[in-house]
């Protein structure tokens, strides 16, 4: 077998060996998503895996796999965070001396767990393209073994052991749902599902997503080789990589079915509604194949599972994402109203909302604004709305009442 193979075989070996350090995680029944698409539909729960995400499995089988000499020389490796947590976690729990490159920009939470698992962290760079290039210079200078984010095949094999725990769970899954950042996670559950669907007699479909901003999958297919993008800021740093790997492209290629690629509003009500649907956490990454359901652009073939591949994130990004999701699912809204200067007005609007059973959050009356005439004020006031039609109610109700209210944020 050579570094560019992946078959079923090292994907059970994979699942043998990590199973005293990656616990089997759940799944769960999503009520709300089997309603959306239609068939019934499961969630994945790799949110719920120690250090917070899949990554654990791949690190944790490419490291066991490592000689003697080369674990005395020791492991490096390039992350935004998840990557980091699991080698670390590996690496203690290995005895392996482990330095880490992550960003300098890298969620707070991500880096303190990483160092909490006694690993060295060093900071550089903005990119996980920078750290890579940081530990790759380590790994020369000090004979430290690179250990890559997604592109070896142990690493894949690490993470397909997720595709055998779906369907020994969902036996009856027909379309699996997964997030696409390099591709180690995609190309390992694919080789495992087509096998086992093969086995089954029967078609088992395996969907990708990938951010808009960060979306190097269909641009590299549709060259027939990995191609390198610029990235955009996106809220999904654990899938926001600009290139494909060369041991993943083939392989994604070949055995994902399709790609679809969602928005930054999409993300973010993904994170918002597993949140208030299912109590559980989950970071951006991790929800893309929620926010393609609620994007609608998934068509399942029966029965579906959608893998949420992460739960770390940073507690202050989390309170900017459910804000910036009650804004993308219409349930907040902001709204700048002209007002004459005249006694009664403030209570007259907020008559008008509450009739039209607008919730309102947060007011700001000035006349220091500009465009103003000498007889006017100006109320800037936030409410809770119940979805995109009852926005509609609201902002009818109040040029009913002779307002000319203008929408700063929805």
């Amino acid at each position: 077998m050579t570094q560019h193979e992946v078959t079923f075989a090292h994907i059970e070996d994979a699942a043998r060996t990590i199973a005293g350090v990656a616990q089997h995680t759940p799944v769960d029944q999503a009520t709300y998503l089997s309603g959306l698409l239609g068939v019934p539909t499961y969630m994945k729960l790799e949110n719920l895996q120690r250090t917070g995400s899949f990554k654990l499995r791949g690190a944790t089988y490419r490291l066991s796999r490592l000689t003697d000499a080369e674990r005395a020389r020791g492991v490096v490796a390039a992350s935004a965070g998840n990557h980091a947590q699991g080698v670390a976690f590996a690496a203690q729990q290995l005895g392996i001396d482990a330095t880490i490159f992550m960003p300098l920009g890298a969620p707070v939470p991500k880096l303190l767990a990483t160092k909490s698992y006694g690993a060295t962290v060093i900071t550089t760079g903005t990119t996980v393209e920078d750290c890579l290039a940081g530990a790759a210079e380590h790994a020369e200078r000090t004979g430290a073994v690179m250990i890559h984010p997604f592109d070896h095949a142990d690493v894949i094999a690490g993470q397909g052991t997720l595709g055998i725990e779906i369907i020994e769970d969902v036996a009856e899954a027909q379309t699996i749902i997964v997030p696409i950042g390099g591709g180690g996670l995609i190309a390992g559950i694919a080789v495992a599902v087509k096998e086992l669907g093969a086995r089954a007699r029967r078609e088992i479909k395996v969907v990708g997503v990938q951010a808009a901003a960060s979306a190097a999958y269909p641009p590299s297919i549709a060259a027939g080789h990995p191609v390198a993008i610029e990235r955009g800021a996106t809220i999904a740093d654990g899938i926001a990589v600009a290139k494909p790997g060369e041991i993943t492209f083939p392989l994604v290629r070949d055995l994902v079915d399709e790609i679809v690629v969602v928005e930054e509003d999409d993300l973010a009500r993904a994170v918002l509604t597993v949140f208030e649907r299912t109590k559980l956490v989950v970071e951006p990454a991790g929800a893309a194949p929620i926010a393609a359901i609620l994007g609608g652009l998934i068509e399942p073939t029966g029965t579906t599972v959608a893998l949420l591949s992460g739960g770390n994130i940073d507690p202050l990004l989390m309170q900017r994402i459910i804000a910036h999701g009650l804004v993308a699912s219409g349930r907040y809204m902001t709204l700048r109203v002209p007002l004459p200067d005249r006694p009664g007005q403030l209570s007259r609007v907020a008559e008008v909302l509450a009739a039209v059973g607008a919730n309102v959050i947060e007011v700001l009356h000035t006349r220091h604004d500009m465009g103003l005439t000498l007889n006017d004020v100006v109320l800037q006031v936030s409410v809770e709305t119940r979805g995109p039609n009852h926005q509609s109610e609201v902002l009818d109700a109040l040029r009913a009442a002779d307002y000319t209210p203008e929408v700063v944020s929805s």
